[in-house]
């Protein structure tokens, strides 16, 4: 309803995903920060001191030219050193390099997604589900944007063969594919050949992949043994339909920083730049430039190896405390700080996405339903959702908070069972 002062002119915009579950759980007593809570539900992780990883930062240096606006596109160090970043990891003895031209800085992951989709002419842009909340409002808001929905279904481990998706390229009339790999619910990856055979199919289909890399480090496969980019397989870095954003937020524990950058091609930069120019003017100098000592490799390296050995921790004592509630697994978790669980089994009102956050806030946890996760731009889905019975469960959380939360939730399952 319109406020009797701005009849028709602001609509009202309701919360949605994580933000909604921490509206509800302020409403249930809980605070951002509260050590007797559990945030099971939101997607930040741990960034505290780290065993292993380098010591955090506390001070910044501020360069006197720093106090002035700085480039829409970043300053030329930092995006030369997430270049650097992703040659050395991911582009060893291949001609083709990234240079500072192909990557742009925004002031964080949101704010990287609305640039690319602001720069979207009208794209029959296809979208997965389940996938990161986020996506249903930026699907929505832009009008050129026609959105293609592709079902990732539970008893396919949230999977989609490359060959049936190209089939699907071609079907849908397709422009563009937008996904998170590693994925954000489920904790799938695509990678190693199977990641190849979709550039492939991008650079025959002319087919852009928009891919959501944010949790790229955070893989524990016994078989991956570092991360998972989709820079590993492009040919040639100005010529490849292949889109990548990521940041400091996740893989590097620096979420408050807001700094995020996309790779691409130097003429999908140029346009990039242009459209951060009036949606947001450019990310914090002092920032990028901690963040160009933040890429350093050595530093870099630590940081990440030390990243994988905790949160692969964290997720085996996830895993296994919901499995022993009931809680099963659809799709085996190998990457990010997530676990996508289906509750149906536990006893009401426990069994639905929605009812066990509501039980969980009176034992002081937050956790997200996971139809939150089944993308819906515009609203055009009948009926309930399939994934009613899903939960996202977080182990962002130091390891002690994060037990505490478990053995809560253990404690709110065995008094539902009696």
């Amino acid at each position: 309803m319109s406020h009797p002062t701005t009849p028709g002119v602001f609509r009202d915009l309701p919360f949605m995903g994580v933000i909604h579950v921490n509206n509800q759980a302020m409403l249930a007593g809980w605070k951002m920060g509260d050590p007797a809570w559990s945030n099971l539900g939101q997607g930040q992780p741990e960034v505290g001191e780290m065993a292993g990883a380098p010591p955090r930062f506390k001070s910044l240096q501020i360069d006197p030219a720093d106090h002035a606006y700085g480039p829409v596109e970043g300053i030329p160090e930092y995006r030369q050193a997430i270049a650097d970043h992703y040659n050395r990891l991911f582009r060893a003895g291949k001609p083709s390099k990234y240079t500072m031209h192909n990557v742009c800085v925004a002031p964080g992951g949101r704010a990287a997604l609305t640039r690319l989709a602001a720069t979207l002419d009208r794209t029959r842009l296809g979208f997965f589900t389940p996938d990161y909340t986020a996506y249903e409002d930026m699907l929505t808001t832009f009008a050129r944007i026609e959105p293609v929905r592709i079902e990732l279904r539970a008893e396919r481990g949230f999977r989609i063969d490359p060959a049936e998706l190209d089939q699907r390229v071609q079907q849908d009339r397709l422009n563009a594919l937008l996904i998170s790999n590693p994925c954000n619910p489920t904790g799938v990856a695509i990678r190693g050949e199977e990641l190849g055979a979709w550039v492939r199919m991008a650079r025959t289909r002319r087919t852009v992949l928009l891919m959501d890399e944010f949790y790229s480090h955070f893989v524990y496969a016994p078989d991956m043994q570092g991360p998972v980019s989709t820079a590993a397989h492009v040919e040639d870095v100005n010529e490849d339909p292949v889109v990548i954003t990521d940041g400091l937020t996740k893989c590097f524990r620096y979420p408050g920083w807001r700094s995020g950058w996309i790779l691409a091609p130097e003429h999908i930069i140029r346009t990039l730049t242009a459209a951060g120019s009036f949606i947001d003017g450019g990310a914090s100098r002092p920032i990028q430039r901690a963040g160009i000592e933040v890429l350093s490799p050595a530093r870099a390296d630590q940081e990440t190896n030390a990243l994988r050995t905790v949160f692969a921790r964290k997720q085996q004592i996830t895993v296994r405390a919901l499995r022993e509630m009931g809680v099963k697994f659809p799709a085996e978790p190998v990457s990010t700080f997530y676990a996508f669980g289906d509750v149906s089994g536990l006893p009401a009102p426990l069994n639905t996405g929605e009812g066990f956050m509501r039980e969980g806030f009176k034992h002081r946890v937050l956790t997200v339903p996971g139809e939150f996760f089944d993308v819906d731009p515009g609203r055009t889905r009948r009926g309930p959702s399939r994934l009613g019975s899903m939960v996202r469960f977080s182990f962002g959380p130091p390891q002690e908070n994060l037990e505490a939360g478990l053995g809560r939730l253990a404690e709110m399952v065995r008094k539902h069972r009696g």
